[in-house]
């Protein structure tokens, strides 16, 4: 009989056990660090632009000689040279003067705006016609305004992203580190299960879980090291186990979880460390199993796939950025049901949406369907003491 707590209470209990559990750090070059999660803060050294740049095509000056100048009255200016792309000007604007300048390009000492090329008229003998005023620091990036020594560039546990990569590269970056990815043993469990590529016969299945799981690691930024098919046999169980803990730094277990004469899980996490909570009052997920063996976390995830799947979301994902030192930020959206939802269960309920603009229509969904979270695109939960919701109820969804 199952002793069962609410989703938030295990996700509270899966911090208080293993929240202070860390991968440690390894070096990886820049092109390897995509997804990878900081294992160090990072620190500027340097200014960032290291010189005053323009972001336009056009002429650097000094604002206050345009001040008043419009198409009838422009301010005239001499021009005093041209700024080449890659190398700095060795001249300081005075006023009265004006500078070329192209996109990119470095401003002379002086000048503290630049005009785009299309205000500016030509009048020859290198006198230049500016027919729009411009105010301190238009059209350009002073020395240092993105960074400047000793400002944080980004934090430890944050996971890379494109936008990150290039802006350590512009801090001449190479190398960078991170936390080492965690290796995750996947074994699915029961005799009715044949690979995704076996021969289906009478009363088979295909195992949906191992190459799921595996893909929802990869998502993470852990390695799945994943297990044949394990037959509900206890002592089979019992050794896949004891290999996957020896390398792994979590496992995960699919199957087998609930108190049915075949459900050996519960039995051999006993026998081998401690389970810490057995039964989630969350429908889909009620038999997930939480435990220890050797001090590692271990999961029993349903084999119901769509249970498994947001098992793993709401608590295995969550573990996995906790040993970087990271935190899940769930993109979340308010939308107005299109239709009512019933739910009477004494249980959270995962309701899978179709979300349009600020419309969820909730997708139909049957027991171990995972073909139904492919329609989806976010779901939400319904409280365990709400018997449903109305059309037109406002809903925040989690998207997928």
């Amino acid at each position: 009989m199952f002793k069962v707590i609410t989703l938030s209470e295990a996700q509270a209990l899966i911090q208080s056990k293993f929240g202070d559990l860390r991968l440690h750090g390894e070096t990886v070059i820049l092109d390897n660090a995509m997804g990878r999660f900081l294992a160090i803060d990072i620190i500027s050294d340097e200014f960032v632009p290291a010189f005053d740049r323009s972001t336009v095509d056009g002429f650097a000056v000094v604002s206050r000689d345009l001040r008043g100048c419009s198409d009838s009255i422009p301010a005239i200016l001499r021009k005093a040279g041209e700024s080449p792309m890659g190398e700095m000007p060795t001249q300081t604007l005075q006023p009265g003067e004006c500078f070329y300048v192209p996109t990119g390009g470095a401003l002379p000492q002086g000048a503290d705006a630049m005009v785009m090329i299309e205000f500016v008229e030509d009048f020859g003998a290198g006198e230049y016609a500016f027919v729009k005023p411009m105010a301190p620091g238009a059209n350009m990036i002073f020395k240092g305004e993105d960074l400047k020594p000793g400002d944080q560039i980004l934090p430890l546990g944050k996971q890379l992203n494109s936008a990150d990569i290039g802006t350590l590269a512009s801090m001449g970056m190479t190398e960078i580190e991170v936390f080492v990815q965690p290796k995750v043993a996947v074994i699915s469990t029961g005799d009715e299960l044949v690979p995704a590529a076996g021969k289906l016969t009478p009363g088979k299945i295909r195992d949906v879980n191992t190459p799921m799981l595996a893909a929802l690691l990869h998502e993470s930024g852990a390695i799945a090291q994943t297990h044949e098919i394990v037959p509900d046999q206890r002592d089979l169980l019992r050794e896949a186990i004891m290999s996957a803990i020896e390398t792994a730094d979590v496992l995960l277990v699919s199957g087998g979880t609930s108190v049915g004469e075949h459900d050996n899980l519960p039995i051999l996490i006993e026998e081998l460390g401690k389970i810490l909570v057995h039964g989630i009052a969350i429908k889909p997920g009620k038999p997930t199993i939480i435990g220890q063996i050797g001090g590692k976390p271990v999961f029993g995830l349903p084999g119901n796939p769509v249970a498994a799947f947001f098992m793993f979301r709401a608590l295995v994902k969550p573990l996995l950025y906790s040993l970087a030192n990271s935190r899940i930020e769930p993109m979340l959206t308010e939308a107005r049901l299109t239709r009512a939802i019933s739910s009477n269960h004494g249980r959270e309920e995962v309701i899978l949406v179709r979300l349009e603009g600020d419309q969820a229509t909730p997708v139909p969904s049957k027991s171990g369907l995972i073909s139904t979270v492919s329609k989806a695109n976010g779901y939400f939960l319904i409280p365990r003491d709400r018997e449903g919701l109305a059309a037109g109820d406002v809903v925040h969804i989690i998207r997928l």
